[in-house]
């Protein structure tokens, strides 16, 4: 590996390492989260936090009218 990775001049051999893992894992070769499937989640997990702001600012401005309701007209 070492040597691969100095013809591909690349860092180290655990570079050239964990890409051949990548490989292996993405067509089925070996047991792990695929490429894909961690692209997934991740972009799950990105909405999944626009969601929470979103909902955040919701509940503000929910209490915000509330507060207005509740208070005595003139």
């Amino acid at each position: 590996m070492g040597r691969v990775a100095e013809l591909l001049g690349v860092g180290t051999a655990e570079t050239v390492r964990k890409w051949v893992r990548r490989v292996e894992v993405d067509a089925g070769a070996r047991a792990g989260v695929s490429s894909q499937e961690s692209g997934e989640v991740r972009q799950l997990r990105r909405e999944n936090a626009e969601r929470g702001r979103a909902n955040a600012i919701v509940k503000v401005a929910s209490a915000f009218f509330a507060a207005e309701l509740d208070r005595p007209s003139r």
